[in-house]
């Protein structure tokens, strides 16, 4: 037996209680033929396991375990998940929490979220800047400011050959020892776009247009994307600088993709996609980290008495929002579930900032997190109000949104009333987040 099998056994006999010892995992080596070694904090069983040929399983093929038992290795762990199917590498961390495991599909992501870039910085700048310290850099996506082409938007994306090349990359960053042009950027895992079957893609007459000048009109756009076949385009919504353009057969838009991606309008050179169709477990997440491109008309929505939306979330959802006239998916719900806390559980102390989007349910929330992620100061809210006919207070809320890095300042007020403040403030920043 390797060397290497028996220090990775003998050093799971000195962690083990009473009598148990390394020789259970040395049986599992022998009857199995597998290898096992220990590096980086985690015990490595297999990957690849014996008589393998060809390459590794393909992304989608992991799950990922936790809370497994302090006193469970894998003499007990593998014949459990062998009933599955062949294992090909189990990877064991060498901490646990002692509750019932949890199983799920493992994520094997390989993109990073980069924020608090200097926005003068184009992607070559950053593509460079990040390949001197990190291996494994496949490309580098960054996207224009809004209002001016020749900026990005304080943030970018970076992609890894692989899930560990992404992972030893972001432990690199993460202490912020590395400041790019004398900056301390924020690191995050990038959140992964939702996968669309393919078959419902087939279905697909609509395109996201990316990158246009806020100056751009809706008609303008129709009138561009109606200049290789007169027509073809039912109608185009346009939010900020993209649009999503509408046809009435699909044949059309996907020669229009291929025909407009990379043309000028208003001197803006736009990218064209694929719109892809609202999900109800689309998230905020991707609005955030820029992925909201294959979407629809419907952008954001939240949850409503009208459209039957309201679950048992602690508190009625009387706010009935209808931007640009009609009703959309509202992002997934949260768990709202409440859970003892048993004698002996570690609480530690953490800021807000390093939690995910999917632990924030008003949209008030989530609009302080995005300020925060880009390295904007937090928004002001001004309350105003006025008396309706029949004697209500009406209330509504103008959100202020200032730019730390050029002193820039948006303001950002919907064109409802409210008759509660709580209301007012969730609309308003409802409205803010749609229109940023």
């Amino acid at each position: 037996m390797h060397e290497e099998n028996k220090a990775a056994a003998n050093g799971c006999g000195k962690i083990r209680s009473g009598a148990r010892n390394g020789a259970a995992l040395l049986a599992l080596m022998e009857k199995t033929g597998y290898s096992m070694v220990q590096q980086n904090g985690q015990r490595k069983f297999g990957g690849p396991p014996p008589g393998w040929e060809g390459p590794p399983p393909p992304r989608g093929c992991e799950v990922f375990v936790g809370k497994i038992p302090r006193d469970m290795y894998e003499d007990e762990l593998v014949p459990v998940f062998e009933r599955a199917g062949k294992i090909y590498e189990l990877r064991l961390m060498m901490e646990f929490s002692g509750k019932f495991i949890g199983v799920c599909v493992s994520l094997d992501n390989c993109r990073l979220f980069i924020g608090a870039i200097p926005k003068d910085k184009k992607k070559e700048e950053i593509l460079n800047e990040m390949k001197k310290v990190t291996e494994g850099v496949v490309d580098v996506i960054v996207y224009p400011n809004a209002t001016d082409k020749t900026k990005n938007r304080g943030f970018a994306f970076v992609e890894y050959e692989s899930h560990r090349a992404a992972a030893m990359a972001r432990r690199r960053l993460i202490p912020g020892t590395f400041q790019p042009w004398g900056h301390t950027i924020q690191v995050d895992w990038a959140d992964p776009e939702k996968v669309v079957d393919e078959e419902t893609m087939q279905r697909v007459k609509v395109l996201y247009v990316r990158n246009l000048m806020i100056s751009t009109t809706e008609d303008k756009i129709k009138a561009e994307f109606n200049k290789f076949k007169p027509g073809v385009v039912e109608r185009v919504k346009k939010l900020r600088d993209y649009a999503f353009v509408h046809f009435f057969h699909r044949e059309d838009a996907v020669a229009a993709m291929s025909i407009m991606n990379g043309k000028c309008i208003d001197g803006a050179s736009i990218e064209v996609t694929l719109a892809k169709p609202v999900n109800k477990e689309s998230s905020w997440k991707q609005y955030f980290n820029g992925q909201i491109s294959p979407r629809s008309e419907n952008l954001l929505g939240f949850p409503n008495k009208e459209d039957g939306a309201q679950k048992s979330l602690g508190k009625p959802a009387s706010l009935a929002v209808r931007l640009n006239g009609q009703h959309s998916p509202g992002p997934p719900e949260v768990e709202r579930s409440t859970y003892p806390i048993f004698p002996g559980i570690k609480l530690t102390p953490i800021s807000m900032y390093s939690l995910k989007l999917s632990h924030f349910n008003s949209a008030v929330m989530h609009l302080d997190y995005f300020c925060h992620k880009n390295s904007w100061a937090p928004p002001e809210y001004c309350l105003y109000s006025t008396t309706s006919q029949d004697g209500k207070i009406l209330l509504v809320y103008k959100v202020l949104i200032s730019s730390i890095a050029d002193d820039s300042q948006s303001y950002f007020m919907p064109e409802k009333l409210c008759t509660t403040v709580e209301d007012a403030k969730e609309l308003a920043a409802q409205f803010t987040l749609l229109h940023l």
